[in-house]
Order: structure tokens, then sequence, then C-alpha cells
């Protein structure tokens, strides 16, 4: 496999403020270039775009190609499994989403301390591996958003039990993150690697984050090559790793495809010099005043005042950029009549575990309102 693959989380939408109005006939194009230039690999997850997300590959993918003609990946949702028959309840539901009789890649998704605890409880593992035994799944893991500590006690506990160690795992790795104290990429890279286990790789990019830089920073990446984009810069320090199988980018439309295929279809690591400025890249990135949210919209589903955290947190960093623009600003007041305003977070704080990016959220729901609900006096 090449290894680039297609993450479908930010499909291409017809309408912004709708995240399951997918334009069919963009997503359409975007599959079979993907497929017609070598790529073959598609990730999905229950959740993704509400649910919808692995039902739209169902029909765009799996009705129109033949089985054999690429590999899919969706994850078990952790968090709704209340009593033993909702696994099975749940795979089967993605099997008809999908319109299909296995799944090659299956994860158990976004372990953390939390959902660990249900994992060990209904013996999670335990059913993965019955379903590659069943010939359901061919490669059964788990994604991973939480500290190395915790990694390491799952590693070691599978080394353990009666069952393989897992066929691989997908983490988080990207330039920005590799030695962020709450991601702590390095370190669960280094144990995924001394339990031997093949690496995914999740957020290469940061949810777009290192595809769109300060000026400063995307003009070091000019300086030394004019015909590369910020993004390229990412996916090549992530996928160059010892044990990366898989790189996954969540790509909106057919300019970022292209850019990511072109990246991938003539692959080269980061060479001594371009490691240097990525460096100074870094050192400028760290320095940003802004919230590092990658808008995934975990935090959405359990916020009891309806607030439209990732989009605010996008416009805050919007505006940290260019203190001048206005359109953040209106953007706020538009979305903010439907939506409960930043200012209303109660701080129930029912957000913070599920953020995969370990964001005090309604901390920067605080330094939202700063900005755009400024007090009157």
């Amino acid at each position: 496999m090449k290894k680039l693959g297609f993450g479908a989380m930010r499909l291409p939408l017809l309408d912004s403020d709708d995240i399951t109005s997918f334009d069919i006939d963009h997503l359409t194009k975007m599959i079979d270039s993907f497929l017609k230039n070598g790529f073959t690999y598609f990730d999905t997850a229950f959740i993704y775009h509400r649910g919808k997300s692995e039902s739209v590959l169902g029909d765009l993918l799996v009705s129109r190609y033949d089985r054999s003609a690429f590999q899919l990946a969706t994850k078990l949702p952790i968090w709704l499994i209340k009593e033993e028959g909702d696994k099975l309840s749940l795979f089967n539901k993605q099997l008809s989403r999908c319109k299909t009789d296995f799944f090659d890649y299956y994860m158990l998704h976004s372990i953390n301390r939390g959902s660990y605890e249900t994992i060990k409880q209904f013996n999670c593992f335990d059913f993965g591996w019955e379903l590659k035994n069943q010939g359901k799944i061919k490669n059964f893991g788990f994604s991973f958003h939480d500290t190395p500590d915790l990694l390491e006690e799952i590693f070691s506990d599978l080394k353990k039990s009666k069952n393989p160690m897992v066929d691989f795992v997908m983490l988080q790795i990207n330039y920005f993150d590799w030695d962020n104290p709450a991601i702590a990429s390095r370190q669960c890279y280094e144990i995924a690697r001394k339990y031997g286990v093949p690496i995914v790789v999740m957020e290469p990019v940061k949810g777009g984050n290192l595809a769109s830089l300060p000026s400063e920073a995307g003009q070091l990446f000019k300086n030394f090559n004019p015909s590369a984009s910020a993004a390229s810069w990412a996916l090549r320090y992530a996928t160059a790793f010892d044990g990366v199988f898989m790189t996954l980018s969540g790509m909106s439309n057919m300019e970022q495809l292209n850019d990511n295929m072109a990246t991938f279809l003539d692959f080269k690591p980061l060479s001594e010099r371009e490691k240097e400025v990525l460096e100074k890249v870094k050192i400028i990135l760290h320095g940003e005043d802004a919230i590092a949210c990658t808008y995934c919209g975990y935090c959405v589903e359990s916020c009891p005042k309806n607030i439209a955290i990732p989009d605010y947190f996008s416009l805050y960093n919007d505006i940290k950029k260019n203190p001048k623009a206005i359109i953040p600003g209106n953007y706020y007041n538009t979305i903010s009549k439907k939506r409960g305003k930043a200012s209303e977070c109660v701080a129930c704080k029912l957000c913070h575990p599920i953020c995969p990016q370990k964001l005090d959220i309604s901390k920067g729901l605080s330094a939202v309102a700063s900005v755009f609900e400024p007090k009157k006096d």
C-alpha cells in the first residue's frame, strides 16, 4: 500500500454549517482520483459527520468498486457501550452502513483512561480478536488519545493476556506535537516501537493547522522550496518514522487531495537541511497565542449549551493571526444567533475528557468571549 490514507472526517460539503451535506459529485471525483493514482486506504468512524461518514463511503466507495480494490478502516465507539450486546450491535450497524461484510482494519476508538475501564469491563479486546478469528475484520488495533503511561499499561496488559498483541495502533504524530507534553507524540511513538506495534499516523497536519501557517513561518518553507506546500512538509515529517505504515489526511477538496497525492507519489523524507528549517518553524508556532484545536468536533455532542466550540476556536485563531480582520467577528455573530455563545459556557467540563488535544475548553471559550463579546461600559 502507498502510505497516504484518505481520512473521512472532513469530507467536502455543500453547506459548511451542515456537516452531513456532502458534495457528492466532488467526493466521488476525489475517491475515483485517489484510487486511480494507486492509493487504497480509507479511514472512517461511527461518529464522523454525525454518523454519516460510514454511509457515504458505503455508497460511493464500497458499492462502486470491487472489494479487493481498497482497504476500509473504521472504529468501535467505546463510549456507546452500555451493556454486553452493544458491541456486536454497533459492529453490525457499521457493516450495514458501509455495505460490506468485513473491515480490513478495525479499531477500538480513542482509548483514554476512562474508556479503558469500559474496554476491560466489556472485554473489548477479546471481542476484536473474535471478529478477526471469524474473518469479519482483517487487522485489529486501537486509536489512542492519552498519556504515555496509559499506552504502556495497555501494551503491557495485552502482552500478559491470552490474546496476541494488536496488529497496529493509531497515534497522533506531527512536528508541532512531537515534544508537546499534553500530546506526548514522541513518547507514545517510542512505546509503540518498544512493543513492535505498527503505527497509523493521525493528525499529521494537526487538523489543517500546519497547512495554513502564520506568514513568518510559512515564508521559511517557501524560501527553501517555493513549490512545496506547508502540508507536504508536515506529511513528510510524520510518515518517515520507522514503523509507520500509513498516514491519514482528512482531505476536503480536490486541491488538497492532489497536493497530498503528489507528496506520496514521489515521497522523500526530510533532509537534514529541511529539518533545520522545520525546527525554526516550530519555534515560531509555539510562540503563537492561539488555541491548538484540530476542529474534530468531538466536544460538541456533549455540550449542554449547544456551543459551536470548534467554529469559535477557529475564528479566535483567525483573529489572533490578523487582529484587524473584521470577517471573524461577523461570522461569530452569525453563528451565535443559532448556537450558544462562548460566554454561555457553564464550565461543566463534560467536553474536557473527550478532547483529543487535552485542551482546557472552558478556558478557551472564555478567551473567545473576551474577543468577540466585549463588555459594554
